[in-house]
C-alpha cells in the first residue's frame, strides 16, 4: 500500500524535510496507491441487517403461534442492540450538531448502518480520482523492520474511512454481545424444549453465532490496536485462523453449557447469569474506588459528570457482557482516557480461564445428575466430555496465539513458553532436592524486549574492579525471572 521514500527521485520533497527525517531516524512513507476497500465495514452492516431480518420473520412466526414468550424475548434481543447502535454511530460522527436530518431520520429508522455503509462506500469509490493534500501524519513504528519509526501522510478520504471503520468495529460489538449473544442462548434454548427447529430460528442461530465470533475477533483486534499504539500492527492469515478457532470453540461452549443448565435448572440459571453480569459489571467500579481516582476526562468535551458517568456505566455494562460469554481481552480503567489498560495482565488472563472452565464443569456436572427425559437418547457422559474437551482446545488455541501468532509478540518480557518451561523447571528442582539444573535454551523469538539493567560498577571504576562472577549472576537473573513469571501466572 505505501512505498518507502528511499531512492533519491522519491526524496525531492526538500533538504530541510530530508535532513529532519535523517535527524530523527524517521523513514517517511507517502501513500501512492488506493486505499483498501472498507470490508469490515460492509461485514458488519451485512450480518446487522440480516440478524434484524431474520428476527422479525422469526417474530411473526411466534406471533402467528401464539408463542408470547419467545416473540417478547426475541423481538427484546432485536430492537436493544439496534437501537444502542444508532446511538453509537451518532455519537462517533457527532451528528447532532450538524445540519444532517436525513441521517437522523434514518437513524430513527434503525437504518443507521445502512447509510453509515453508503456512506462509507461513496468515500472509496471517489477516493483516487483527484490528487487531494494529506490532512495529518501518523508516525508508527513498524516491528518487521527493525522496530524503525516511520510516518505516513493521511489523505482526508482515508481518514473519514477510518472513522467509519471505528465506528463500525463498535458496533459490531455492540450487536454481538448486547444482541446476538443472548439471542442465540434464548433461541436454543427454545429449540431443546419445543424439541424441534424451525428453518427461520436455525438460520438465526448460525447468524447469531457468525456475529458473535466476529466480534469477539474486533475485540481481540481492537485491544492489541488500544494497547500497542505505537506500532504498526498487522496480523497474518493464520493469526486470524487460530482467533476463529479459539473464539468460535469458547462461545460455543459457553453458551452450551448454559443452554443444558437451564434444561434442568431452569429458574436457577438466572442466579448464574445475573450473578455473573454484576460481577464484571462492578469489577471496574470496585477497583475504580479502590484506586481513590478520579472519573476519566476528556470522555466528551458537551458532558456534564452525570452524563460521563451514564456513558462509563453504559461501556461497563457492555464489558460485563463481553465477559459473560468470552474473555474481553482488555480490562477497564475508568480514570484512564481511553478507558482501556494498557498493561497486559496475564494474572488476569489466567484467573479468567481457570475460574471459567471450573465454571462450565460445575454447570455440565449438575445438568447431567438433573438432566431430563429428553436427553434419554443422548449419551449424556460423551457430550460432557466433548463440551470440556472443546473448552480445553479453545485455551490450546488461545496459548498458540499468544505464543506464535501475536503481532507484537516481540514486546513481551515473557511469553507462554517461558511461563510453561519454568512451571516445568521448578517442579523438576523440588524433585531433586538440591540438585544444581540449568536452564536450556529458549528457542522462542517473542521475548526479545526485555529492560537493560544498570551498569555494573565494576564497569564505571576499572581500577577497583574484581572479576566478575558470572555463574552467581546468572543464578541470580533465573530466581529473579523464576519468581515473576511464578507471581504473574
Amino acid at each position: 500500500m505505501c512505498e518507502v521514500a528511499t531512492d533519491e527521485h522519491e526524496r525531492e520533497i526538500s533538504d530541510m524535510e530530508s535532513s529532519t527525517v535523517a535527524h530523527s531516524e524517521v523513514m517517511l512513507v507517502v501513500n501512492h496507491s488506493r486505499i483498501k476497500p472498507p470490508f469490515s465495514v460492509l461485514l458488519a452492516t451485512v450480518l446487522y441487517c440480516a440478524e434484524f431480518i431474520t428476527a422479525a420473520v422469526l417474530c411473526s412466526r411466534y406471533h402467528k403461534t401464539e408463542d408470547v414468550i419467545w416473540m417478547g424475548f426475541t423481538l427484546t434481543f432485536m430492537l436493544l442492540p439496534a437501537v444502542l447502535i444508532q446511538l453509537a454511530l451518532t455519537f462517533i460522527h457527532r451528528d447532532l450538531g450538524r445540519d444532517r436530518p436525513l441521517v437522523l431520520f434514518l437513524h430513527l429508522l434503525l437504518l443507521g448502518p445502512v447509510i453509515r455503509c453508503f456512506e462509507a462506500l461513496v468515500v472509496y469509490f471517489k477516493s483516487g480520482k483527484r490528487e487531494e493534500p494529506y490532512v495529518t501524519i501518523s508516525r508508527k513504528i513498524n516491528l518487521e523492520k527493525g522496530q524503525i519509526p516511520m510516518e505516513w501522510e493521511i489523505g482526508q478520504s482515508e481518514r473519514n474511512l477510518a472513522t467509519h471503520r471505528n465506528a463500525f468495529k463498535r458496533t459490531a460489538v455492540i450487536q454481538a454481545f448486547l444482541g446476538s449473544a443472548p439471542q442465540l442462548t434464548l433461541q436454543l434454548y427454545a429449540s431443546i424444549q419445543e424439541k424441534y427447529f424451525l428453518p427461520a430460528r436455525l438460520t438465526l442461530m448460525i447468524i447469531t453465532l457468525i456475529s458473535i465470533t466476529y466480534g469477539a475477533l474486533v475485540c481481540i483486534v481492537l485491544a492489541i490496536q488500544i494497547r500497542y499504539d505505537d506500532y504498526k500492527v498487522r496480523l497474518r492469515p493464520f493469526a486470524y485462523l487460530c482467533m476463529i478457532v479459539w473464539r468460535g470453540l469458547e462461545i460455543a461452549t459457553r453458551i452450551t453449557s448454559l443452554v443444558l443448565f437451564s434444561t434442568a435448572l431452569t429458574h436457577w440459571v438466572i442466579l448464574v447469569g445475573a450473578g455473573n453480569l454484576l460481577f464484571f459489571f462492578f469489577l471496574p467500579w470496585v477497583e475504580f474506588w479502590a484506586r481513590k481516582g478520579s472519573l476519566a476526562k476528556d470522555v466528551e468535551k458537551n458532558f456534564s459528570k452525570l452524563g460521563t458517568t451514564v456513558v462509563l456505566s453504559m461501556f461497563t455494562l457492555l464489558y460485563a457482557c463481553i465477559n459473560v460469554f468470552c474473555w474481553s481481552a482488555v480490562q477497564l480503567d475508568l480514570t484512564h482516557r481511553e478507558l482501556i489498560e494498557r498493561k497486559q495482565r496475564w494474572d488476569r488472563l489466567a484467573m479468567y480461564y481457570c475460574g471459567r472452565f471450573v465454571e462450565n464443569f460445575v454447570l455440565i456436572t449438575l445438568w447431567y445428575f438433573y438432566k431430563s427425559d429428553f436427553y434419554e437418547y443422548v449419551c449424556a457422559p460423551l457430550l460432557a466430555a466433548q463440551l470440556l474437551i472443546c473448552y480445553s482446545l479453545a485455551v490450546l488455541f488461545m496459548l498458540l496465539f499468544y505464543q506464535f501468532c501475536h503481532p507484537c509478540k516481540s514486546l513481551f518480557k515473557y511469553n507462554v513458553h517461558d511461563c510453561l518451561h519454568c512451571v516445568c523447571f521448578r517442579t523438576g528442582r523440588r524433585g531433586g532436592r538440591g540438585r544444581r539444573g540449568k536452564l536450556p535454551p529458549s528457542y522462542s523469538t517473542a521475548a526479545t524486549m526485555v529492560l537493560v539493567p544498570e551498569e555494573p560498577l565494576q564497569l564505571l571504576d576499572p581500577q577497583n574492579s574484581q572479576p566478575l562472577d558470572l555463574t552467581n549472576q546468572l543464578g541470580e537473573q533465573e530466581t529473579a525471572i523464576l519468581e515473576d513469571i511464578m507471581q504473574a501466572a
